[in-house]
């Protein structure tokens, strides 16, 4: 993390689910429906000025770590987060590319 990185711990309702989602003080991102919304410039900051929702659109490995990548649906802007232990894996998975589906079943996420 960068040395901005400001921790808020912050309960949220998605704004794409409904979910009422209990913030950790990293959670950047809904665990039911996995998308997010464009609030930091750095991680905990809250100053973007756009704030409009970002899509969970790709998942990738780094190492023994999932990696998911949300895109602003207004701005275009993208950016890329760990999964949380409390992420659903078969929305998760549904990002994921053919061959790295046939990893994910084999193997559970690491947290």
């Amino acid at each position: 993390m960068s040395e901005t990185f400001k921790r808020v711990r912050e309960n949220f309702i998605c704004e794409h689910c409904g979910k009422e989602v209990q913030g950790s003080g990293y959670t950047n991102h809904c665990p039911a429906c996995l998308w997010s919304k464009h609030v930091d410039v750095y991680p905990g900051d809250r100053a973007a000025l756009c704030r409009a929702l970002m899509e969970p659109v790709g998942v990738e490995t780094r190492g023994n770590d999932y990696v998911l990548t949300h895109r602003c649906v207004v701005c275009g802007y993208e950016q890329k987060n760990k999964i949380a232990k409390e992420d659903d894996t078969n929305t998760l998975f549904s990002f994921a590319p053919p061959s790295q589906k046939n990893k994910s079943a084999r193997k559970s996420p690491t947290f």
